[in-house]
């Protein structure tokens, strides 16, 4: 048996036509459900009476979890290709229908056997769409697992605070009175569980704020971005882009799906904890990437260099990398299945010059978390290496500490399974307690050999490279979750939610009192845009009140409130976001205090209509 569940805001639905002799009798007229869960239910060759009790207790199981207690059970034959005889098949429909009602569900069953016209809309948290299975597994739909998942879960690991003055401490040991965040990043690493049972706030911030929303057309983890969210991702993407190139990375452009067969890429797979996407063309099956690391190393591989251009530095922003995440790990901007991340490799000669290069990269990644917003304070870090690489680098791993400035969580291990021999992550800790790595570097001491990536060192012979991987941001998608995450956590404490002034979609709202100050209003507008400020204009026919507090809610950072006073004087009532203060200024003060907080950041036009009641609510 297989079911599609989905937690409903309506589902409404019209039996058009019988498709089959032994449909049931039903009425012509569409019947409408409001806060349900759809089971949408396809029974296989070999369903009986107790796989509906274990699909029905189960679904029971997560009904408790997000709180409801009504379900219409649909029969849809479409989610299999083994479908049972139409009688069994109703049979033990009818079965789960009465268990259900047992067992005190509100229970509903749509009519068996016939064509149905049909509307749903899907409910915006992590949970609302599951996929359930019961029965035998066919080896078909079994999922590609690497090796390196199956074997992560049997690595023995040892866990350990390291503070800035080197000392090295148990978890067990450690006094985190100090470390709260600290402590809820370890516990959650140890525990290894990413399921998520609660929808966390960014979620309803991103769909409020019309950023991100949930895509009931595609699979879940793949999300839809609205005008205000794509302008914040694409201006996050320039900005690690624009950073990177400072640093001297050469940006590339690869495929996004790899041929199974190719020696390096299937040995590759084996030793990257990722679930794979599989498409099949020409009889032949592809992946679709889980990282720059293919297209990148097949491009090194094929280029010709000498310890002369070393350190090799090989960017891309892969839009977008895959992995089957869980169905219950998915949640919002947090842990998707398609995602956008920068991604650039530096080849080096040798692990000297790996550890010296490592240090310029974290340093990056500091300076690029702080420019989208997220200082020191709001992430914790985690270094992974294994007990030798510990002992032979104390010092440089001691110094990235160091400048850290604070305690780390460590994770070493016995032996090394993985291709790198160091990592870490700069860990953000959200409203739940769950950890999220943001930026992260590895030193790579494998597959400059795997991938056959050689340069020619001062002897003229050829050697393999050390290749670090870094991802000075994390996936874009976590970053905006992270921002959301801090602005709602700032509001709890009675701080004003905002994103960083050169992300906020706009900059500036101009509230003209009536219409009499519209044409006033464009004026400034004008002369705003000429500056490269978002600026848009609330021309409703509302109270100048409403106007002010709507802005605000949309976390607009400067509201200019236009009326006779303002044009008059040519002086502009300046409400400050960050502040909540309002100050007379001039319309050149306001340009140049703005022009100042985004100097060296990139910079979009508001992909939106200029006046408010030109736009559509997406949400």
């Amino acid at each position: 048996m297989r079911i599609l569940q989905n937690h409903s805001d309506f589902i409404e639905y019209t039996p058009i036509e019988k498709e089959i002799k032994a449909a049931e009798e039903a009425e012509k007229k569409t019947v409408r459900f409001e806060d349900i869960v759809v089971l949408f239910t396809a029974v296989e060759r070999g369903d009986n009476i107790s796989i509906a009790t274990k699909a029905i207790n189960e679904v029971k199981e997560s009904l408790e979890i997000i709180k409801c207690k009504k379900i219409l059970i649909y029969p849809f034959v479409h989610l299999t290709n083994n479908p049972s005889s139409p009688g069994t098949a109703l049979k033990v429909l009818k079965e789960m229908e009465k268990i259900s009602k047992k067992i005190g569900l509100e229970t509903y069953r749509a009519p068996f056997g016939w064509n149905k016209q049909y509307n749903i809309k899907i409910k915006g948290h992590p949970l609302a769409e599951q996929s359930k299975f019961f029965g035998k597994v066919d080896i078909k739909d079994k999922e590609e697992v690497s090796e390196a998942i199956k074997s992560e879960k049997k690595l023995k690991s040892f866990w350990y605070i390291l503070e800035p003055d080197g000392k090295l401490t148990s978890v067990e040991k450690f006094d985190f009175k100090k470390h709260e965040k600290l402590k809820k990043l370890a516990d959650y690493e140890i525990k290894k569980s990413r399921v998520v049972r609660q929808m966390p706030p960014h979620i309803k911030l991103m769909r409020k704020m019309e950023i991100a929303d949930f895509e009931p057309g595609s699979d879940p983890g793949n999300l839809r971005y609205y005008p205000k969210g794509r302008l914040i991702k694409s201006l996050l993407e320039m900005f690690v882009t624009q950073k990177v190139i400072e640093y001297g990375g050469m940006e590339v452009e690869t495929p996004i799906m790899y041929n199974f067969q190719h020696p390096a890429l299937a040995d590759y797979l084996n030793r990257f904890p990722a679930r794979q996407y599989v498409v099949k063309s020409d009889e032949k099956e592809f992946f679709l990437r889980f990282s720059a690391c293919f297209g990148q190393f097949l491009m090194a591989k094929d280029s010709q260099f000498s310890y002369k251009q070393l350190p090799y530095k090989i960017y891309e922003l892969t839009r977008y990398s895959f992995r089957r995440e869980k169905s219950g790990e998915l949640v919002g901007l947090r842990r998707l299945r398609a995602f956008t991340m920068p991604d650039v490799h530096a080849l080096c000669s040798n692990l000297e010059q790996a550890k010296k290069e490592f240090i310029v990269r974290f340093n990056l990644s500091r300076d690029v978390l702080k420019g989208s917003g997220l200082n020191d304070s709001d992430y914790e870090m985690a270094i992974r290496f294994t007990k030798d690489f510990y002992e032979e680098n104390k010092d440089f791993i001691n110094n990235l500490i160091k400048l850290h400035g604070k305690p780390v969580l460590v994770e070493m291990w016995e032996q090394k399974f993985f291709y790198f021999i160091l990592k870490y992550e700069f860990n953000f800790i959200d409203n739940l307690n769950k950890a999220s790595a943001l930026s992260t570097d590895q030193i790579d001491i494998e597959n400059g050999k795997r991938y056959e990536i050689t340069y020619i060192d001062k002897n003229d012979k050829k050697q393999y490279p050390i290749i670090l991987h870094c991802s000075p941001s994390g996936a874009i998608e976590r970053v905006m979750y992270s921002l959301l995450e801090k602005a709602y956590t700032n509001s709890k404490s009675g701080k004003n939610p905002t994103f960083s002034l050169w992300l906020s979609p706009t900059q500036v709202r101009l509230c003209p009192v009536n219409d009499n100050y519209i044409k006033y209003s464009e004026e400034i507008m004008k002369e705003l845009e000429e500056n490269k400020i978002r600026v848009d204009i609330d021309d409703r026919t509302e109270r100048v009140e409403k106007k002010v507090r709507d802005s605000e809610m949309e976390w607009i950072p400067f509201i200019v409130v236009i009326g006779k006073k303002e044009k008059e004087s040519k002086k502009l009532a300046v409400r400050f976001r960050e502040t909540g203060k309002v100050e007379n200024i001039s319309l050149e003060s306001l340009i140049e205090k703005i022009k100042k907080l985004t100097k060296d950041y990139p910079f979009k036009p508001l992909p939106l209509a200029k006046f408010l009641t030109k736009r559509p609510k997406f949400v």
